[in-house]
């Protein structure tokens, strides 16, 4: 058992912080997200004899992890987070300096806010091509749809997020800010001018 453990432990290493923020991205709060990670670590530990080629193990422990994620939103009755709870002050600050924190969080308490209405295949699309960056082939194996499924969640996905900019803008200068595309294959969510 000790000796799982270890084994997953230096597999999981390289992918940890990747594989939280994913989980926090696909979950309302990041309580729920620290709890969506751990239940996919102990299914990954359950599981871990199944992993045929460590090599692999990256898309394995995403797939158990989305799996989780599945089960939790048709299982679970939730209740509305309310954004004050969403990202708690100082919990995780997203600027690398303090006078770059209150922009930070106003954008990382929107980017939550605009993802959390999304559908949760929609959500997974988006997180895992856009933000995450696995290619087309790869989100559509993680999500066991088709490669066309994938790109129409992801247009599906995109245009509810310009949606939101747009009402949360309040005008119809948010698009060139902005930007979305009809294209599955490009990478949208951030600003011009903001790292992606």
């Amino acid at each position: 058992m000790e000796a799982r453990w270890a084994r997953l432990t230096a597999l999981l290493r390289p992918i940890h912080g990747q594989a939280l923020a994913t989980a926090r991205r696909l979950s309302r709060s990041n309580d729920e997200g620290n709890d969506l990670y751990q239940e996919a670590v102990l299914r990954a530990f359950q599981r871990l004899d199944g992993l045929r080629e460590e090599s692999r193990f990256r898309s394995w422990f995403f797939a158990v992890l989305l799996n989780r994620h599945r089960s939790r939103a048709r299982l679970a009755v939730r209740d509305p987070v309310p954004l004050e709870g969403a990202l708690a002050p100082g919990e995780e600050p997203a600027g690398e300096d303090g006078s770059s924190w209150d922009e930070e969080r106003w954008r990382a308490e929107r980017a939550a806010r605009a993802l959390a209405r999304l559908a949760p295949v929609e959500r997974e699309a988006v997180v895992l091509f856009d933000i995450e960056g696995f290619s087309i082939a790869e989100t559509a194996e993680l999500q066991q749809a088709s490669p066309s499924a994938v790109k129409s969640r992801l247009a599906r996905g995109r245009e509810k997020l310009r949606r939101f900019y747009r009402a949360l803008e309040g005008n119809l200068s948010a698009p060139r800010r902005y930007r979305a595309t009809a294209d599955p294959d490009a990478r949208v969510l951030h600003a011009p001018g903001e790292s992606s």
